[in-house]
């Protein structure tokens, strides 16, 4: 069956275009003025809508939802926050609260209008082995992509790390589950609805071993690598400390320092490690709202692009950021770039640029990401009937400029996930209600 989307306002595709046809999963044709020249079974109007590709969001900790606007940690930067909530994840962290976490965070992102997510999954709590498939399960259950970030902490405190003990893994644990989720959920095909990434979480929490040997896992299942890097000054202070050297010389000498990589933040890079990124087509994931609200530093877009490195967007983890709202994130970027560059330097066609088509190649994905013939169809339709768009010229420009919030709908691999704003089989009184009693308990600290 084949449906014909007609008539939108405007649509964010690769040429102009009267409308999408639809087939199965897939878009098979972008519609001239004549109309399709495929026949269509069913059409749909969308004259009430603009059309942008589904979202794609590439760095997340869905968890910590569980703690946003924690009174512990408001009002602080990178390391103090990480050092005041790990004990708190620690102490109430386990596998009923964390899917509740999941599930929200999800659905908040498909009602943005995200249709991957890729969640930087490394705090495991005593009964919480089974996290991935926890994942993958509430994924499934929205319909969304998944780009799963199976990581880790293992770098005890008496070593130099800085979480706690009691969400971390010993290393042949890892090792040995991230070769169960790889055969168990990675699809490297066309149109896959999971993959699966190797993640330790960042140099100052994993130790050697783990980066080397989950660099070896990778090499070995043509999978991604995803880490942090780069995101704060007291980062590069860290590892000048321990390592002899600056965060991206350390992964370099680990093998990290290839095209399967994407690292989230990427703040604090040089000219010389700017141009070495670009030079490897490395992924950076921009999180401009987690960066402001931290006040970790503003991400080098522009400078990343030019060199050849891979700019995708974040939301970053729902204790940093306190959202899970990609569309918001991609006003951020825009804004945030503006301050570093200039006005006509960072468009709103760039912030859409780094949250559709740069995201996907971040995680490996070259079928979504874009409103073209033979891609996926994940697309996310935007009304302008809300009073923040009176006036709009643009109507591109507009969801950027005067401020998206949501999605009326959304598809993914042409099925409708959310209609008329709200996400198909989702209970949002219940899920608020059930989450909401849950993160009560992280209220009482450690």
């Amino acid at each position: 069956m084949r449906t014909w989307i007609r008539d939108p306002i405007a649509v964010l595709a690769e040429r102009a275009t009267r409308g999408i046809v639809i087939e199965g999963t897939r878009i098979v044709e972008l519609v001239g003025a004549s109309g399709p020249s495929l026949t269509a079974h069913n059409t749909f109007d969308a004259s009430r809508y603009v059309i942008i590709p589904g979202l794609i969001n590439t760095h997340h900790h869905f968890f910590q939802n569980l703690t946003r606007a924690h009174p512990a940690a408001i009002n602080k930067e990178l390391f103090p926050w990480l050092k005041a909530l790990y004990p708190i994840w620690g102490s109430h962290l386990d596998r009923d609260n964390f899917r509740l976490g999941v599930r929200l965070a999800l659905t908040e992102l498909l009602m943005s209008g995200c249709t991957t997510a890729s969640d930087h999954l490394y705090a495991f709590g005593p009964d919480m082995s089974d996290a991935v498939d926890i994942e993958v399960d509430e994924a499934s259950r929205l319909g969304m992509r998944i780009a799963v970030a199976r990581g880790a902490i293992n770098l005890r405190p008496r070593d130099g790390g800085i979480a706690d003990e009691r969400l971390m893994q010993e290393h042949d644990v890892v090792i040995t589950d991230c070769e169960r989720v790889l055969a168990k959920y990675h699809d490297a095909s066309p149109g896959a609805f999971c993959t699966v990434a190797l993640a330790p979480c960042a140099p100052f929490n994993v130790t050697k071993e783990l980066m080397i040997d989950t660099a070896a896992l990778a090499a070995r299942h043509d999978c991604r690598l995803h880490t942090h890097l780069g995101e704060t000054i007291e980062e590069n202070d860290y590892c000048l400390h321990h390592f002899g050297c600056r965060p991206l010389d350390y992964i370099e000498q680990l093998g990290w320092l290839t095209d399967r990589v994407w690292l989230a933040h990427g703040i604090h890079f040089n000219n010389d490690e700017v141009e070495r990124l670009g030079r490897h087509r490395i992924g950076v994931c921009h999180c401009p709202t987690s960066n402001m609200v931290l006040a970790s530093g503003i991400c080098r877009t522009k400078d990343l692009e030019d060199a050849g490195a891979i700019v995708g967007l974040g939301v970053d983890g729902s204790a940093s950021n306190d959202s899970s709202n990609l569309m918001e994130g991609v006003r951020h970027a825009m804004m945030i770039g503006r301050l570093r560059y200039d006005a006509a330097s960072v468009t709103h066609l760039d912030a859409l640029r780094w949250a559709t088509e740069g995201s996907a190649r971040c995680i490996g994905r070259d079928d979504i990401g874009r409103i073209a013939v033979g891609c996926e169809a994940d697309l996310a339709f935007y009304d302008l009937d809300e009073l923040r768009f009176s006036g709009a010229g643009d109507p591109i420009a507009a969801l950027v400029l005067c401020g998206a919030h949501h999605a009326d709908r959304v598809m993914v691999g042409g099925t409708w996930r959310v209609v008329d704003g709200m996400p198909i089989g989702v209970d949002l009184k219940r899920l608020r209600h059930e989450h909401g009693a849950v993160a009560k308990s992280f209220l009482a600290g450690p």
